[in-house]
């Protein structure tokens, strides 16, 4: 749709030699806003997430959730003719992403300092494990180990158990959105002043970034920020974290949280639950009395939420103007069809799965979201990309091709 929210990023040209997730997710964020993003990938094999749980022969839907309204080249870099492909690609780009190994892109030639070189207004962005000058910067790492390193597990879990990962990928995908801001600002600087600039974001210093809350209680405290199970750092004040309702299954279960900054959400909810008699009883009344009978009090919202599902527990506490949520999985929110209709998630046609619906990117641009296209095939678009980008004719297309520097 000409004007949509889908141009913003027109113009924009991506070489994207990012694979998994984490690079991925940055470069999906900009291709959703219009950046033509090109990913670049093994003849062979591809990104190694094109068969991560997949069925033989087919696209992992690992792949397709993280690399939608992107397009594929498919070329060969350990022939020194396609890395002066990419080489090519890159003088004509705004942004170079890579998330390689440590040492790995330097390897092949295509280095910030090469690619800088020949383009000195590129956003070369590089996505790694740990930091340049951490002791661990030629490690490998993945979310869950970025998870252990940057702090987020040990503030993760019940307070007497050992950490946990969180089930979101935030090191992985947190860290794509950190480098997709970053990528954002550096381009428009350059359309500005035409200067370049060198990303570099840590998945472990990412970590970092999104746990800011807990070094505010270890420098409060003078101790490491501890586990506090669903509640906040530090424990909060009851009532806080979630409570069982009817049902008995897994995910049945509300949280409700009353703000030490707001004592009428405490007086509200002894309302709500038919509890008046507790109203000014010195035991409960403030949250530091509340806070010394934890368990006592959550005794009396327990037997409360156990009367009502998790939905009625929701809509009578938050009616109420208390905050609360029902605890719901991942089939529950697939099912409830108001995150189509909003355009949250979306249904891509792809062309050899079908329909696959998923979340796409949550922010509305003038009352719409942007819209979901299908995640490529591997090497789809080398011919259409190469011939626009580098004028390279179908002869030319077809040495290539027959000598395997390039594929699809």
């Amino acid at each position: 749709m000409t004007g949509g929210a889908e141009t913003c990023l027109v113009g924009m040209k991506i070489v994207d030699l990012t694979q998994f997730e984490a690079g991925p997710s940055c470069t999906e964020a900009l291709a959703w806003m219009g950046a033509e993003v090109v990913k670049v990938e093994n003849p062979k094999s591809g990104d190694p997430g094109r068969t991560a749980g997949g069925k033989p022969g087919q696209d992992a839907f690992y792949f397709l959730q993280y690399n939608a309204n992107k397009k594929s080249v498919a070329i060969d870099l350990k022939d020194p003719r396609g890395v002066d492909l990419v080489k090519d690609m890159a003088k004509r780009a705004d942004v170079f992403c890579e998330n390689f190994a440590p040492g790995a892109i330097e390897r092949l030639g295509l280095g910030p300092d090469v690619i800088r070189a020949l383009n000195p207004g590129i956003i070369y962005c590089q996505t790694k494990g740990f930091g340049e000058g951490s002791p661990f910067e030629r490690n490998l790492a993945f979310d869950m180990i970025a998870q252990a390193a940057g702090g987020l597990m040990s503030i993760t879990g019940e307070e007497d158990g050992p950490p946990c990962k969180p089930g979101a990928t935030i090191g992985d995908t947190g860290t794509g959105m950190l480098m997709a801001i970053s990528v954002l600002g550096a381009y428009v600087r350059k359309l500005r002043t035409g200067q370049g600039e060198h990303l570099q974001l840590a998945m472990q210093d990412s970590i970092l970034h999104f746990i800011r809350n807990a070094f505010t209680f270890m420098e409060r405290t003078g101790q490491a920020a501890p586990r506090a199970g669903s509640k906040t750092v530090g424990g909060g004040n009851p009532p806080i974290g979630v409570y069982p309702t009817a049902g008995g299954g897994p995910n049945d279960y509300v949280y409700i949280y009353t703000s030490r900054a707001n004592p009428e959400h405490w007086t509200r909810l002894l309302k709500v639950m038919g509890r008046e008699d507790l109203l000014g009883d010195p035991n409960y009344a403030t949250p530091d009395a509340r806070t010394e009978r934890r368990a006592e009090v959550d005794a009396i919202v327990s037997a409360w939420t156990r009367q009502h599902d998790k939905h009625e527990a929701m809509r009578l506490v938050g009616s109420a103007t208390i905050p609360a949520g029902p605890v719901l999985d991942t089939l529950e929110l697939a099912n409830d069809k108001t995150f189509e209709a909003r355009g949250i998630r979306q249904t891509m046609q792809h062309p050899t799965i079908g329909a696959y619906t998923m979340s796409g990117w949550p922010v509305r641009y003038s009352g719409r979201t942007l819209p979901v296209t299908a995640a490529p095939l591997l090497g789809q678009h080398s011919d259409e990309v190469l011939a626009a980008w580098l004028g390279l004719d179908a002869d030319a297309l077809g040495r290539l091709r027959a000598a395997a520097v390039i594929g699809g």
